[in-house]
């Protein structure tokens, strides 16, 4: 039986950890919260890697393939979401980040030679038409956590940035974890890269990438809470998805996680979320229908 769906369930981790981020992720910066999140979770994910003597799995090639894997998906990528979600909020930046399908379905099949029918393609179609309508239309909501800070413009480019970098993060790793690479090590290894890449960016002194607070335990906590759902759980999973499954319905499934945020928003805000976004919500379910049902 195909482990596809699995992307389901990451995509729900993905939505559930976006809103623990904002609070860490505004308090302490981008970079700085990416640092520490980092960390974390290549601590969680290497501990459990030893243990289970996953490192054994991957060779020498295949650990290369994977720090390229991290470098580009998670240092540039997640970072890009971050900076993204820290200017526009986590359910427009979520809805951007769900672009990724439309890009991995190109890759997919200019890569790996997969195929979808004209209707997989039309759903992949109403995927990104649902991003642009629930952006478009939506009225400018006044909670903290969808107030726009900045420029919009730049918050949606960093958005397709973050969309693309996870696209060409997945499609470099699936090759490694078809060949029996263990996932959760890989995720170590994509982590592990990340991670060191800023702190070489750290330590060029570059007022940017500099913390603008201390970290309190209570920020700390919800650091490590939002690594071990969206990373050490969700990623995991992912890539067991990515492992047995078409990277462009993978990657379809797993870009449902605004859909999956819009009610728990809902809930966290107690604000309706606007008709556009319904609309757009609409449209990436209806996306996602015809995939599976190709």
């Amino acid at each position: 039986m195909s482990l596809e769906w699995l992307a389901l369930v990451s995509a729900f981790l993905w939505a559930s950890a976006s809103l623990l981020s904002v609070i860490p992720a505004r308090q302490l910066g981008t970079f700085s919260f990416s640092r520490w999140r980092m960390a974390v979770v290549s601590l969680m994910l290497g501990g459990m890697s030893l243990y289970t003597n996953g490192f054994t799995t991957l060779d020498v090639s295949q650990a290369w393939l994977m720090a390229l894997s991290g470098l580009i998906g998670i240092f540039v990528g997640d970072t890009c979401l971050y900076a993204c979600m820290n200017r526009i909020g986590p359910r427009r930046s979520g809805l951007l980040f769900a672009t990724h399908a439309v890009f991995s379905a190109f890759f997919g099949t200019l890569i790996f030679k997969e195929s979808l029918s004209f209707q997989g393609w039309f759903g992949a179609v109403s995927v990104f038409a649902g991003v642009l309508v629930a952006i478009a239309f939506n009225r400018k909501e006044q909670t903290k956590l969808e107030f726009v800070h900045g420029s919009l413009r730049v918050g949606l480019m960093l958005g397709l940035i973050a969309g693309l970098c996870q696209s060409l993060g997945t499609i470099i790793a699936k090759p490694v974890v078809m060949a029996g690479a263990d996932p959760i090590a890989a995720s170590c290894v994509r982590m592990i890269a990340a991670f060191i890449a800023h702190l070489g960016l750290r330590a060029t002194g570059f007022s940017l990438v500099k913390a603008r607070g201390a970290i309190s335990p209570r920020v700390l906590g919800i650091v490590i809470l939002n690594g071990f759902l969206a990373m050490v759980i969700g990623m995991t999973i992912f890539l067991y998805a990515l492992k047995h499954g078409n990277v462009t319905l993978v990657a379809i499934l797993s870009s449902t996680s605004p859909v999956m945020l819009l009610p728990i928003l809902w809930i966290f805000t107690r604000q309706r979320p606007s008709i556009g976004a319904w609309c757009g919500a609409a449209l990436v379910v209806v996306g996602t229908a015809l995939v599976l049902a190709r």
